[in-house]
């Protein structure tokens, strides 16, 4: 049940509990007054939790992390804060800077620092912005290192990229224990937004093996778009971020997008699994500007990125021009451990099984010719190949596994984290059902003190007429008590 709920419930019960003589009947209205109103703002509250979404059509933010935590990075590397594994954080950059943050990793562990740049929804961005995350040694070093951009598309939207330290026993660097510093780093024309970005850090581990693992990765696999998915399409709406991502698994997924707005789901693809997905834009019901106004050419970005939020890759730029538009993620290779001794970004992503992330966004400047109204998005998705083992893991996998928990989310489409979505749902759920049980509480107290009125003045007149009842011969008002 609800805080509100119960509190109510628990308000009212105690008033039907205590004892008359904590309260006097000339305080029972105001008191039963006071919990009526109490219930009702409950009630209110409750009612009000469904209704804060976005308005329909409007760019959502960017959801961070629930347990984000705040942090400032420095100017230089000693004097960087802490990042601890299995944890997020939130900073913000300017263009030109440079912030640094310390890990201390082991000599075992497999370490992932993932940086999604968040722009303001109004920014203006050139082709060459671009948020560069880096993992570097005591002796300055790269681990590792990767950038976000924005590219072709310029137009604001949250980006992604991520940074390791991989252990290798054939490489001579970034293999000991200790500190190990993470940079990030702004660039960009200066004819672009000068804001701050926003930033969520993200510090994933992996654990190491028990046993050797291959080290080349496979050079044949299949290749063929496997035909679109049977069955009919079904409904579900994407989330904002990485953190609220919609579930989903193989099939044919519909939604709306509105122009500016960015869409997230996420797939299970376990090991030896491959993962194809491609993207629809449907028709406009708006005629283009007579200017021919409009984006005509990168009007919708499709993107994949694997669990460690590192990039993977896009599908080809869409031009929209008011008719079905199609763009396709280009074939991946199975999901595989051996994958990151391999060459191209693309294969060495597709390294561990877990949630794989895809975000469609839609250019802004399509509202210029067809309208703020959100466009049909059809998502295709084929999940290819049987499940394998996973690798000799040294310790609990995190991210990088399919669960039987995760199965049902992708089949029910629970958001992520599941957690805090399957608790908020059931918060509400309670909610409702604590709402209930105080009108029912509710409609039983007001009956309770109606009766105990009601009893109450049929006693006290009785009692005044026992007192006043006139003798034989007295008629008229009684005297004065």
């Amino acid at each position: 049940m609800s805080g509100h709920g119960y509190g109510c419930t628990y308000v009212l019960s105690n008033y039907v509990l205590n004892k008359e003589k904590r309260v006097t009947r000339g305080r029972d209205r105001g008191w039963v007054g006071q919990v009526a109103a109490a219930c009702l703002a409950a009630m209110c509250a409750v009612a009000a939790l469904p209704g804060q979404a976005w308005a329909a059509g409007e760019p959502h933010p960017y959801e961070f992390d629930s347990a984000v935590k705040p942090v400032e990075g420095a100017a230089v590397n000693s004097a960087g804060p802490t990042l601890n594994a299995g944890s997020a954080y939130k900073d913000s950059i300017k263009p030109g800077e440079k912030r640094y943050y310390r890990v201390n990793l082991d000599a075992e562990t497999h370490a992932y620092i993932s940086a999604v740049a968040v722009p303001g929804l109004d920014a203006k961005l050139a082709y060459a912005d671009e948020l560069e995350v880096t993992i570097e040694d005591r002796s300055g070093s790269r681990c590792g290192n990767d950038d976000a951009r924005f590219g072709s598309g310029a137009y604001s939207r949250p980006v992604a990229a991520y940074a390791d330290r991989t252990i290798d026993e054939n490489s001579r660097t970034c293999q000991e224990a200790g500190p190990y510093f993470v940079l990030l780093e702004r660039s960009g024309p200066d004819t672009s937004s000068q804001d701050p970005w926003d930033v969520e850090i993200r510090f994933a581990s992996e654990p190491g093996l028990t046993q050797s693992a291959p080290t080349a990765a496979p050079e044949n696999w299949p290749s063929a778009s496997p035909a679109p998915p049977a069955g009919s399409p079904e409904k579900r709406h994407g989330g904002t971020s990485f953190n609220d991502a919609t579930s989903i698994e193989q099939g044919e997924w519909q939604d709306e997008i509105a122009p500016g707005q960015t869409l997230f789901y996420r797939v299970p693809v376990d090991w030896g699994q491959q993962i194809f997905a491609s993207a629809d834009l449907g028709t406009s019901t708006v005629s283009r500007a007579p200017d021919g106004r409009g984006s005509g050419s990168n009007a919708m970005q499709l993107t994949l990125h694997n669990p460690a939020r590192g990039y993977v890759g896009d599908g080809s730029s869409v031009y929209y021009d008011g008719k079905q538009e199609s763009t396709a993620l280009d074939p991946l290779p199975p999901v595989a451990y051996e994958n990151r001794y391999g060459s191209g970004d693309a294969v060495e992503a597709m390294r561990f099984a877990g949630w794989y992330y895809l975000s469609v966004s839609l250019n802004p400047k399509v509202a210029e010719g067809f309208g703020e109204a959100a466009l049909l998005l059809t998502l295709r998705v084929n999940i290819e190949g049987r499940a394998k083992g996973a690798p000799a893991y040294a310790g609990p996998a995190g991210d990088f596994e399919v669960t039987q928990d995760d199965r049902d989310a992708a089949g029910s489409g629970k958001s992520a984290p599941e957690a805090a979505k399957s608790d908020t749902m059931e918060l509400v759920a309670a909610a409702g059902i604590g709402a209930g049980t105080v009108l029912v509480l509710g409609l039983g107290v007001w009956t309770l003190v109606a009766r105990r009125r009601a009893a109450a003045g049929a006693a006290d007149a009785a009692a005044g007429a026992d007192a006043v009842m006139p003798g034989p011969g007295q008629y008229g008002p009684p005297p004065a008590r």
